[in-house]
């Protein structure tokens, strides 16, 4: 048995650093210690607030078998630094942090490797992935650095125990939701990702709906610093995820999920960024088996000002819209609409609306109810405030819905009204 560790063993492990490990009377258990060595992936989950750190994978499968029963919340200690990927200035971030994170379960998964569950939950801080940049309205994949403390030895069921002589941060994070969805960059470099069904749920038609996810400002590039990830349009929020989930594949029938990223923000620029929404929607239906009667818009805040701004361009092309917390009205306040009741009144693409009362970001009367009073047909939800859970959110969230198949008009639910409709 290895002797009792009267220091703290503190192996600190960023992005591919790793700290070593002298203690007293280690050597002297030289057979326990099979590593010298451990690997350890963040995982990570979106909530409906957007993405968190939940936990972490030791990769101690090959260190013997593991005596689960031997391990406690104590037996790890972790510690969690989150700061901006770009140089700030003038500018500030939200977000970021520097705490301990506390293990509330450590487990073995089926591969034997140790997990430590971290405490996480929506209005919780200090396990997030993404900073907002106030100045440049912009959300970012935060640099994050973990430090691993080990405070007794690993017991394995041979009764021998295993002390770590270094852990080392495996690349990226591991979220199997947003892993689903392939990288691509389009023809015109816009950059997008890209859900493809799975054979569970591979449809048995002449081919598969696609869903056009367009996500809200804050998730667009910011190029004067050179940040473009193709990444936060999936980890800010469950919007393009949402209809990934095998709840939302079986109703249906297998969907492809296109999400793409702008190079700015929508409402920037609707008109120039209508035909690079277009061309990538081209190049999917192209490459995989798309029913091209079958094509669906949605998005949220920017996204559903662009959802609609689609349906005005290319009043052909989708079978649906779902604009959420959407802008048509002029933004910020004084200018040109930027959708005139003309073309609001001109859509002919069934248009399902849906907002918040309590939005304080995008006024809901002026844009959503003002449109739907406006659009031919149009269904609407209107909600008092955004709730999931029994969590609060902001009033602008309403994409949470959406992402939860909540909005429902006489009994149909909204993903089931997608569903339904065909292109004429």
């Amino acid at each position: 048995m290895a002797t009792r560790i009267s220091r703290r063993t503190v192996l600190a492990a960023g992005a591919g650093a790793a700290a070593g490990l002298s203690l007293p009377g280690v050597d002297a258990y030289a057979a326990d210690r099979r590593t010298t060595r451990v690997g350890y992936t963040l995982n990570a989950q979106v909530l409906d607030g957007g993405e968190q750190v939940t936990s972490i994978t030791l990769r101690t499968a090959r260190l013997g078998p593991v005596d689960p029963a031997g391990l406690t919340t104590g037996t790890f200690g972790v510690r969690a630094r989150a700061t901006s990927p770009i140089p700030l200035g003038d500018d500030v971030v939200s977000g970021t942090y520097d705490v301990d994170r506390a293990v509330t379960a450590v487990r073995l998964d089926h591969r034997g490797d140790i997990v430590l569950d971290l405490s996480h939950g929506e209005g919780q801080t200090g396990g997030g992935t993404l900073g907002y940049l106030a100045g440049r309205g912009r959300n970012v994949l935060l640099d994050l650095d973990y430090t691993l403390t080990q405070h007794a030895p690993i017991p394995l069921r041979n009764h021998r125990s295993v002390v770590i002589g270094e852990f080392v941060r495996e690349p990226g994070l591991s979220d199997p939701e947003v892993d689903a969805f392939s990288s691509h960059v389009s023809g015109s470099g816009m950059k997008y990702r890209l859900y493809s069904p799975t054979r569970a749920h591979s449809s048995r038609r002449s081919g598969h709906p696609l869903i056009v996810w367009l996500h809200g400002g804050g998730e667009g590039a910011s190029l004067p610093d050179h940040y473009y990830d193709n990444e936060t349009t999936l980890r800010a929020n469950r919007g393009a995820l949402g209809f990934a989930t095998p709840e939302a594949q079986r109703v249906f029938g297998g969907a492809y999920v296109v999400a793409p990223q702008s190079t700015s923000y929508w409402m920037e620029d609707g008109p120039r960024f209508a035909p690079l929404i277009h061309e990538i929607v081209r190049e999917v239906t192209r490459a995989h088996r798309v029913d091209r009667d079958r094509i669906y818009v949605a998005g949220c805040s920017n996204g559903g000002y662009m959802s609609l701004k689609m349906t005005t361009v290319y009043p052909t092309l989708f079978a649906a819209s779902v604009p959420i917390c959407g802008v048509v009205t002029s933004f910020p306040a004084g200018g040109a609409p930027l959708i005139p009741d003309p073309e609001l009144a001109r859509i002919t693409t069934p248009t399902w609306l849906v907002t918040s009362r309590d939005d304080t970001t995008v006024d809901p009367r002026a844009n959503t109810v003002h449109a739907h009073e406006l659009i031919p047909g149009s269904l609407m939800t209107l909600y008092d405030d955004v709730t999931w859970n029994g969590h609060r959110f902001p009033g602008h969230w309403s994409w949470i819905y959406v992402a939860r198949n909540d909005p429902r008009v006489d009994g149909t639910r909204i993903w089931q009204w997608m569903a339904a409709q065909r292109r004429h």
